[in-house]
């Protein structure tokens, strides 16, 4: 893979292993490093181009046979919620937001696994033990912090984990408590960081990859207007016709 990134840089790309998200499909990955120099220009720069952060690496997909997953973001001056999602905001009114430093707790471990056990029994990260929890949250050399949401009683609700980019925010991950699902928490949140990086005066949100095979994924795609990259452009994603693939630029 040939980059052209103005910024000096080694590229690697991993073996190919089962894709997480669609069965029967094998993914690869290109892997950056970000423990360099200007580290959060740099993430910015790959973030714009398609890439995510894992810990202290930018990853982004390069399938040989599939570009089922396409960068997305919400430019948020112009988002409008529906009517789930005004009633969604109406639901968690009670909820107080709080952005902390990348510092991870056994309260957030236990309701990361709580979450996972319910909701991703069969992923991954469903065996993370509280030391992978902990590099999964601390281990990053961007600026990270991690928003919590809790109840006027204290009770620990949701976490996300967001990167602070140039020109937005960036979702890392989020999770929520499995045994609330009328807050429908993980809309609640993306909401927020929605409000919040508008509030920062930032034009976008960056929410990852959309899949739309994957339940798990599609999900991105309900928040209007969202932005996808595709063929090297971000442009407005147009559900009712949706792209069949996406070689991917980098520039």
């Amino acid at each position: 893979m040939v980059s052209t990134l103005r910024h000096p840089q080694s590229f690697f790309t991993t073996a190919p292993q089962p894709c997480p998200y669609l069965p029967g499909r094998l993914e690869r990955k290109v892997i950056a490093d970000l423990a360099v120099p200007d580290a959060d220009a740099l993430h910015s720069r790959l973030s714009r181009v398609g890439f995510r952060r894992s810990h202290t690496l930018a990853y982004a997909p390069v399938c040989e046979t599939c570009a089922a997953c396409i960068p997305i973001r919400i430019p948020v001056t112009q988002f409008a919620p529906d009517r789930t999602q005004r009633r969604t905001v109406r639901h968690n009114a009670d909820l107080a937001a709080r952005i902390i430093p990348p510092t991870a707790t056994q309260e957030q471990y236990d309701l990361f696994a709580r979450y996972q056990d319910a909701r991703h029994a069969e992923g991954d990260m469903a065996d993370m033990n509280a030391a992978e929890y902990r590099s999964m949250v601390e281990d990053t050399t961007v600026q990270t912090m991690l928003v919590e949401f809790r109840t006027p009683a204290r009770q620990l609700m949701a976490v996300s984990l967001v990167d602070r980019l140039e020109d937005g925010l960036s979702a890392v991950y989020s999770f929520y408590e499995p045994d609330a699902p009328q807050r429908s928490l993980g809309s609640f949140a993306i909401l927020s960081l929605i409000k919040e990086t508008e509030q920062l005066g930032l034009p976008y949100l960056y929410l990852g990859y959309w899949i739309r095979q994957s339940p798990k994924m599609a999900y991105k795609a309900r928040y209007h207007p969202a932005e996808i990259l595709s063929h090297g452009t971000w442009h407005t994603l147009d559900t009712a016709n949706p792209p069949a693939d996406d070689p991917r630029t980098f520039e």
